[in-house]
């Protein structure tokens, strides 16, 4: 039915052990929407993909998959997976292991064998087509695994970490093929913990962190709400009034500095102390916040020092 979700999650919980990695997880993906799943490396994002995916099942609660009775089927042939684990069947030749798994999912082996013909010359990888997957590059598989992915052209497209490993020419190739297949009304779930990425490619997102839910919800909205929270500033003079009350964390993004804010921080405050400091202001405005601080603010996760870029380039010398 076309109102209801591609995907429902209802009080999800799933445990190993004594660790809970997904808890009391509600979540609902409209149709047709394209939707990042974010958070931090072990936040839970894959073990909900994989609850998703029937790979996995949850101990506490329900997942709804397109509505359908037989959630099993759908996944064959409407979904479209591509786990965080990469892997193709290493002594098949390219073009034979696509043509395998169109089969797979339901695709005639001609019909299967043109559209792998024509997904190969796309990516750059033509010349490749009967040589075996195990003498490919890794970056080379990865796009002969997306292809593998998308073959069928699913309703409902799921990416988990989908542009780990790939040089940014091929993450802008394969940024493209999803926003083409968001254009033609694919739901997509894109799941990532750089939230850079994210932010170029998301409608909705939710973030989750230590297993919960932390915010949930239309992209523009939440930074609309999340606007107060952020002070870019840029100053001459000392710079010792900048970590004080109401500041929880500062940051350098290009010619400014940015103060991520408490709840009950008053810029003009900030103004004053500064002032009173002598600094000698040459922008002090209230910004409209990256995907990043907002999750930073909500979930106290740094995603960029998880992501492992240096406390340097995240601080940009600030102290």
């Amino acid at each position: 039915m076309p109102d209801t979700p591609a995907v429902r999650l209802t009080g999800v919980t799933k445990r190993f052990g004594t660790h809970t990695a997904v808890d009391g997880l509600d979540l609902v993906i409209p149709r047709g929407s394209l939707y990042g799943l974010l958070g931090p490396n072990g936040s839970g994002k894959t073990t909900t993909i994989r609850m998703i995916m029937g790979i996995l099942h949850p101990d506490e609660g329900s997942v709804d998959l397109l509505g359908a009775s037989d959630a099993d089927e759908v996944r064959r042939r409407r979904v479209g997976y591509l786990p965080e684990e990469r892997g193709v069947y290493r002594k098949m030749k390219v073009l034979d292991f696509l043509v395998f798994m169109g089969e797979i999912r339901g695709l005639r082996r001609a019909e299967g064998r043109r559209r792998a013909v024509d997904w190969l010359d796309r990516l750059g990888l033509a010349e490749w087509a009967d040589r075996r997957t195990e003498d490919l590059s890794k970056g080379m598989q990865q796009k002969v695994q997306f292809i593998a992915t998308v073959l069928h052209e699913p309703d409902f497209l799921i990416l988990d970490e989908p542009f780990s490993g790939l040089d940014p020419i091929n993450q802008d190739v394969l940024e493209d093929i999803v926003r083409d297949f968001h254009s033609r009304g694919t739901t997509i779930l894109f799941s990532t913990h750089l939230m850079h990425q994210a932010e170029r490619l998301c409608e909705r997102v939710c973030l989750i962190s230590r297993s919960k839910k932390v915010l949930d919800g239309g992209l523009r909205e939440i930074k609309v709400a999340e606007r107060r929270g952020v002070l870019a500033v840029a100053f001459d003079g000392p710079e010792d009034w900048i970590r004080g009350p109401g500041v929880t964390r500062v940051e350098r993004v290009g010619d400014a500095i940015h103060l991520l804010l408490t709840d009950d921080a008053e810029p003009q405050e900030i103004l004053r102390r500064g002032v009173a400091a002598g600094a000698a202001f040459r922008r002090f405005e209230v910004v409209e916040p990256r995907l990043h601080e907002i999750f930073v603010r909500h979930a106290g996760v740094d995603t960029a020092a998880d992501a492992g870029v240096p406390r340097a380039a995240r601080v940009g010398g600030v102290r």
